[in-house]
């Protein structure tokens, strides 16, 4: 089992709502690197659920991967902020994975206490100018954010 951050900005698609739907599809990732996270995640992965652009950003909870390798129906939907006019059905560019809910954090691990307990090469989510929504987590940074959600 592997480990990741995925972001998401809570008014767009929260915690919450992955609460509420219990599972959903992590679409609209439109950065090569991020997708190739994501094609190479595997059924009962974990993911940190991040949410981005409020105050403050942190970790809010855990999600598991849940189907793998699925193509992203976003880039097809010419009415969607994420239509890729290059991609087909016959030829998809973008790939996704379906998550569900599995815990929120009693207390969110805010930005500022991951900068204060990690480097950037340890946690990718606080370097500067880092602007993945999915990257992978080493083992050993999971289990001390684990830990972090639990105090």
């Amino acid at each position: 089992m592997a480990y990741w951050l995925m972001k998401s900005e809570p008014d767009v698609y929260s915690i919450d709502d992955l609460k509420r739907d219990r599972t959903e599809i992590w679409d609209g990732v439109r950065n090569y690197q991020a997708r190739n996270f994501l094609t190479s995640m595997a059924l009962g992965d974990k993911a940190f659920f991040y949410h981005s652009n409020t105050k403050p950003p942190g970790i809010v909870g855990l999600m598991e991967i849940v189907e793998t390798n699925l193509v992203d129906p976003t880039q097809f939907d010419s009415t969607s902020q994420y239509y890729d006019a290059k991609s087909t059905p016959e030829t998809p560019r973008w790939y996704t994975v379906k998550v569900g809910y599995v815990a929120t954090f009693e207390r969110d691990i805010t930005l500022d206490q991951l900068r204060e307990s990690f480097e950037p090469d340890e946690l990718w989510v606080v370097r500067r100018g880092n602007r993945l929504s999915v990257m992978p987590v080493e083992d050993a940074i999971a289990e001390k954010l684990l830990k972090m959600a639990q105090r």
